[in-house]
């Protein structure tokens, strides 16, 4: 059975944030083996490494690290204190994971100093999007902010931050997951996977034809960001 992280239906009621997610993580772990061939990556609050299969053909090692105990991880110790050494990974996985640390400014700092130069971070976090403490939950971001905090940490030569998925498909996400809640609980409530899938789809279909709405600027919403910062070599 196919994992519904790496392919989410429509009928996901963040298939905002999980579809556009999944299509740029496999285009970076492409893009940055082009880049610099084989690589080691170290994946923070990894978690069940959902995305290992993304990974699997490009990379020399896939480490794990997580500040829970987790059988999947392969080092254990928070974001804001990562147990390896300087500049030791080639690229720096932080899938998800930013909106729940307790200081995002010591996190930020970290994944700059454990990717080697001329490495890369791959980082995604949450623009707008419903509270959801595993098991904090404490920040949302502007794509504004996100340069900032990076360029004010870290030694980039590069900071590119992109959205996710645009405002239709923002509002969409949204909608559909309190509109799933209540579908729940009525007699149509079989009905809510294809009311949510057409729902998904007029946004993705809003976004695509509207280019005003695709990436983000004054007047927008971005349930989701994607950033790529580099290294000097």
């Amino acid at each position: 059975m196919t994992d519904p992280r790496l392919d989410p239906p429509l009928s996901t009621t963040t298939y905002a944030v999980r579809a556009p997610l999944v299509r740029w993580l496999a285009a970076e772990a492409r893009l940055a083996h082009e880049a610099l061939g084989p690589y080691r990556l170290l994946d923070v609050g990894c978690g069940e490494k959902p995305y290992r299969e993304l990974f699997a053909p490009y990379v020399s090692e896939h480490v794990g690290v997580d500040a829970v105990e987790n059988p999947v991880a392969d080092l254990r110790g928070p974001i804001e204190a990562l147990p390896v050494e300087d500049g030791s990974f080639d690229v720096v996985l932080c899938a998800q994971v930013l909106e729940h640390v307790d200081d995002p400014v010591q996190a930020a700092r970290e994944l700059s100093r454990v990717t080697r130069p001329g490495g890369r971070l791959l980082l995604s976090t949450h623009g707008v999007y419903v509270f959801h403490p595993a098991p904090s939950d404490h920040w949302r971001w502007t794509h504004t902010g996100l340069e900032k905090l990076l360029r004010d940490t870290g030694d980039w030569a590069s900071v590119r931050v992109t959205g996710g998925a645009g405002t239709a498909s923002t509002l969409a996400m949204l909608n559909a997951i309190y509109l799933e809640h209540l579908l729940r609980r009525t007699p149509i409530r079989f009905a809510r996977g294809a009311v949510v899938a057409a729902m998904n789809r007029v946004g993705r279909t809003l976004d695509r034809k509207i280019s005003l709405l695709q990436q983000p600027r004054p007047g927008t919403l971005t349930a989701n960001y994607h950033v790529v910062a580099e290294r000097s070599p």
